[in-house]
């Protein structure tokens, strides 16, 4: 498709803009917004489009800048600093420290999971993943995707979300054994 047919934009992409939205802000009337102000934006500078990646992609990574404002915007408006995620201790430092190594990754290989993609459909794994991350409070699923998905770097992460790296590395051990049991389950099931 060439850039020059915005009007098709809305057609062949807004299904996958807003399913990738909606896994991020949980909420279809935002994520709606969000997809909007995506093409809207993708309109106003489609000619620095420079045909380096797909359309999908290139409309995909303008997003993923709408919703970082989001974020930010939502941290700013309803901080919630007593929340059960943000509670720490020595017993949970210890938990992080034996079971994920300096860089944040898994210390010991996960569970085998056989040949996912014969079992699975690439569809039907990230309906899976977002399942799993549905079960997950949004705060958690979001600093997840950021970190994991988006790879991140942790000081980014942790200036967008205006949190400690401690805050950063508890919540995501949380979220990594959520995500760990909640794909084990179904997959290994």
């Amino acid at each position: 498709m060439s850039i020059s047919e915005p009007e098709r934009w809305l057609e062949e992409h807004s299904s996958a803009l807003y399913a990738f939205a909606f896994l991020h802000v949980r909420d279809g009337h935002r994520a709606e917004d969000l997809v909007q102000e995506t093409l809207l934006a993708a309109l106003k500078a489609r000619k620095r489009f420079q045909g380096n990646a797909s359309l999908r992609t290139w409309l995909t990574g303008i997003l993923k800048h709408k919703i970082m404002d989001e974020f930010r915007r939502q941290s700013r408006e309803a901080p919630t600093p007593n929340s059960p995620e943000d509670a720490w201790d020595a017993a949970e430092a210890r938990r992080v420290a034996e079971n994920f190594t300096d860089s944040g990754r898994w210390s010991q290989p996960l569970t085998n999971w056989g040949d996912t993609e014969q079992d699975f459909s690439r569809d039907q794994f990230w309906s899976l993943i977002e399942q799993c991350l549905a079960a997950l409070s949004p705060r958690m699923a979001r600093l997840f995707v950021l970190r994991e998905l988006w790879e991140m770097e942790t000081e980014e992460v942790c200036k967008e979300m205006a949190i400690t790296p401690t805050n950063l590395w508890t919540t995501l051990h949380r979220a990594r054994l959520g995500m760990r049991q909640c794909l084990e389950k179904n997959l290994c099931a």
